[in-house]
């Protein structure tokens, strides 16, 4: 998409270093994973903004780069931000494959002591991600090119909705115990063969998130008396509160 910004004025704003560049830190929309860094100068912004497609000016080879233009990994812009002193941006774009040269979807990958814990968002995203990779015949299979995914996919509704019923007895039966870590095991098997089932009718996490929002900050006894009674559901899930 391109920003409805002139780009000149917003240059104006900005407080380029000797170099003339301003660093550039690219976030990823969806999750708020730091993709990598690249530095723009007034026409690096200029393409970015009239193009839709993120734009750096590239130090070692002094010229102009749009990050996927060989590769095809592009970064698509959804947003931009400056930062208080004026001296760098924060790109939020939506990546087409990995970001990093290496392969990997973010450069920063090489944590420094112990790595910190997952966000669920990033792991809920990279998960639904790789299913929907395994629906569409692309990605890991087993020693015998076979696929546990593709293997529910194909069994349809029925093969899905029998491993939701028996994955939710199982998660029922671990919260009566005392043990965390089969509690998350077990929460982990369920929430996975759901996003196994969103990805059979094609619903997008992003409409799952949204009915989510929807629900926050009101009762969820309220919720549940303002469904019309054919959508209700006999023991309906507390949305919030």
């Amino acid at each position: 998409m391109s920003l409805q910004t002139d780009p000149a004025a917003l240059w104006s704003t900005l407080t380029p270093g000797p170099d003339g560049l301003v660093a550039a830190v690219v976030q990823h929309v969806d999750t708020g994973e730091v993709l990598m860094l690249g530095h723009m100068n007034a026409e690096a912004l200029a393409r970015t903004l009239a193009r839709g497609r993120v734009t750096f000016w590239s130090r070692s080879r002094q010229q102009l780069w749009e990050k996927g233009e060989t590769s095809g990994h592009t970064l698509e812009l959804r947003g931009l931000a400056v930062d208080c002193d004026a001296d760098a941006l924060l790109v939020q774009a939506a990546p087409r494959g990995p970001t990093c040269h290496t392969g990997a979807p973010s450069c920063f990958f090489r944590p420094v002591g112990e790595p910190p814990a997952p966000r669920p968002t990033e792991v809920f995203e990279q998960l639904f991600a790789e299913i929907c990779e395994r629906k569409a015949g692309r990605g890991m299979t087993n020693r015998d090119g076979k696929s546990y995914v593709r293997d529910l996919l194909a069994g349809g509704v029925a093969k899905i909705a029998a491993k939701l019923h028996e994955e939710a007895g199982e998660l029922a039966e671990a919260l009566a115990e005392d043990d965390r870590g089969h509690i998350a095991r077990e929460a982990a098997d369920l929430l996975f063969h759901a996003l196994v089932g969103l990805a059979h009718r094609d619903v997008p996490l992003a409409d799952v998130a949204a009915e989510l929002a929807r629900r926050m900050g009101r009762s969820g006894l309220d919720e549940k008396a303002a469904r019309a009674p054919a959508a209700a559901e006999p023991d309906g899930p507390a949305p919030s509160g």
